[in-house]
């Protein structure tokens, strides 16, 4: 079985700053995972083309089961409002996470998380980018129990804020909200953390030891894969290719 976190940064690319479905496509069929957690997703947004990346990413993964969750309506750095119910925006520009995998899904759960309080410099790649003052977004995790040749198996994806100390106070809520779920149970997501941290504050298991930010020399790990204490078939490999698009590499971890 094979688990991969993508940090899209909304499918484009660094190269010429544009956003292409076949790129795209090309860049999460190349993964071959059989289940991928994506951040950084848009949906009906206006500097993505109105795609729906996280069904193009399902289609370019022949997988059955997907979802997008919105965490919020708009644009995130321009103007946006949080969903204040679980609707995920329907008929307007949407940014979230999405979760693709090959397996059924027994249930799906849509857990919000609260934006930080405060601004924080953040660093956009590309041309006019550099460190910005942003304010932090409302985040959402989303899980879902898969029947898995090797049983029940929770996975949830998430991207936590950008805003140091509030990323961990928002890896606490995400694992308190999984423990509801059956074990074993899996979290893939951009955590905005270190390796170290991410597993001092979760408690659990790093699947993968890669950097993955930034892109073309990665040099610290923020995208992640970790796992409770119940029992997984083991670990056979771990890579984190370079893509062609976005300014994080995937990371793809096998189980034997």
């Amino acid at each position: 079985m094979r688990l991969a976190t993508f940090n899209l940064l909304h499918g484009r690319s660094l190269t010429d700053g544009l956003v292409d479905p076949d790129r795209l496509t090309a860049a999460v069929t190349t993964l071959d995972a059989d289940i991928l957690a994506l951040q950084e997703v848009d949906r009906d947004q206006t500097r993505s083309g109105n795609l729906d990346l996280t069904t193009i990413a399902a289609r370019a993964l022949n997988a059955p089961e997907h979802r997008f969750a919105a965490a919020v309506v708009g644009t995130p750095g321009e103007q946006f409002r949080p969903l204040r119910h679980d609707d995920d925006g329907h008929g307007e520009p949407c940014y979230g996470i999405g979760l693709v995998t090959r397996h059924p899904v027994r249930t799906w759960q849509v857990t919000r998380l609260k934006p930080a309080p405060v601004r924080s410099p953040v660093y956009v790649p590309g041309p006019g980018g550099g460190l910005i003052l942003l304010e932090d977004e409302p985040r959402v995790v989303l899980a879902a129990v898969l029947d898995t040749p090797h049983g029940d198996i929770t996975v949830a994806a998430t991207h936590l804020s950008f805003v140091p100390g509030w990323n961990i106070h928002q890896l606490r809520q995400t694992v308190r909200a999984l423990r509801a779920l059956p074990a074993p149970r899996i979290l893939l997501g951009d955590l905005n953390l270190p390796a170290g941290p991410a597993r001092l504050i979760s408690g659990w298991t790093p699947l993968g030891r890669r950097p993955t930010y930034p892109a073309a020399q990665p040099r610290v790990q923020l995208d992640h894969i970790l796992a409770d204490r119940h029992h997984l078939p083991p670990v056979t490999a771990v890579t984190t290719p370079a893509s062609t698009i976005s300014d994080h590499r995937p990371l793809v971890v096998d189980l034997g």
